[in-house]
């Protein structure tokens, strides 16, 4: 790499747009990373043909989330963001792990039984060797720290095991991941099941703030949010709605929950919803501005995603050449 910081690696999937929970759970967190880290992040556009994707909207979608990371401030002058799919790389080291991968590992594979109960038309082996292309992202990156959310660990976990394999017959080959967890960035929950994680693929249109809704949008979103039936602005376990609103303000004011309790000590919920829904338009529109900018650059655009896709060629090509030569496969006559 370029210094001799560590190994920064993520990404996100190129379908829909991204959600305040995508923002405030990592996005937002990536941005300081590069003082402390290599970071290298993926338009994760091979993972999203698990599900089917309209073409023209697919297209658009991965341009999309290229600017919003921009946006959102990442530099990419000082990040690697790359398109997944123009790292051949990519899919090649996937093969040859799912040839180190065990069945029963991937059984156990709790996101596999989710998406496949959501998708029950569409059960597909991409979807079921998905952890192995994640482990393959990674791995060739040489990767020290993954920033993972809960869901995301067992795939960490699954990463480890296959490098360590690996490393246990071939050498010292891939670097073995650890997990980054942030210390900020709660997980944000849906405004109208909050027992459930605010999801890109949500069908109520109530139920997640995108990154380019506008002030408006974003506020009567708020104000619908479900809560309870008490009126008392408490963080409690009981309270998910009230809890879930908290902990989103709490992002974007920098303010802990005794704080924001004490802020709203006897004042109804209306009032704090209002509040929640302003801070959250405040912090989105500079962002919202600089997107604007961003995608509307095509020149500068296209060359950011030429110049690090092939900055992260070269990185991949490195490791995969190494992995090539101990499996054994015969070098192509020049």
């Amino acid at each position: 790499m370029i210094n001799n910081n560590k190994i920064l690696y993520s990404g996100m999937q190129a379908t829909g747009s991204l959600t305040l929970g995508n923002y405030l759970g990592a996005l937002k967190n990536w941005v300081n990373l590069n003082e402390e880290y290599e970071c290298i992040y993926g338009v994760m556009d091979l993972h999203s043909l698990t599900v089917r994707q309209n073409p023209a909207e697919f297209r658009k979608n991965a341009r999309s989330l290229y600017a919003l990371y921009m946006a959102a401030g990442l530099d990419p002058e000082k990040n690697c963001i790359y398109y997944q799919s123009h790292v051949p790389a990519h899919a090649q080291l996937s093969w040859i792990l799912g040839c180190f991968t065990y069945m029963g590992e991937l059984n156990r594979m709790t996101q596999f039984k989710d998406k496949a109960a959501k998708h029950t038309e569409n059960i597909n082996a991409g979807l079921y060797t998905y952890p192995v292309l994640m482990a393959a992202d990674i791995l060739l990156y040489q990767a020290d720290v993954v920033p993972v959310g809960q869901d995301q660990k067992q795939h960490l976990e699954i990463t480890r095991d296959i490098a360590q394999r690996f490393n246990g017959i071939y050498g010292d080959v891939f670097t073995v991941p650890e997990a980054y967890i942030a210390k900020a960035g709660a997980k944000i929950m849906s405004l109208q099941e909050p027992q459930k994680k605010m999801s890109k693929s949500e069908e109520n249109p109530n139920a997640s703030i995108w990154l380019l809704d506008d002030r408006d949008s974003i506020i009567r979103k708020f104000k619908r949010a479900v809560t309870d039936s008490d009126t008392v602005v408490r963080y409690a376990e009981e309270k998910a709605g009230i809890s879930n609103l908290m902990d989103i303000y709490g992002c974007v004011t920098g303010k802990d929950s005794a704080e924001i309790e004490k802020e709203f000590e006897g004042k109804g919920y209306g009032e704090f919803k209002l509040a929640v829904g302003e801070a959250v338009a405040d912090e989105l529109l500079p962002l919202q501005k600089r997107y604007g900018q961003f995608i509307q650059d095509k020149e500068y655009l296209d060359s950011m995603i030429q110049k690090n896709d092939e900055k992260a060629a070269y990185y991949a090509s490195k490791t995969l050449r190494k992995v090539y030569k101990k499996v054994g496969f015969t070098e192509p006559a020049k």
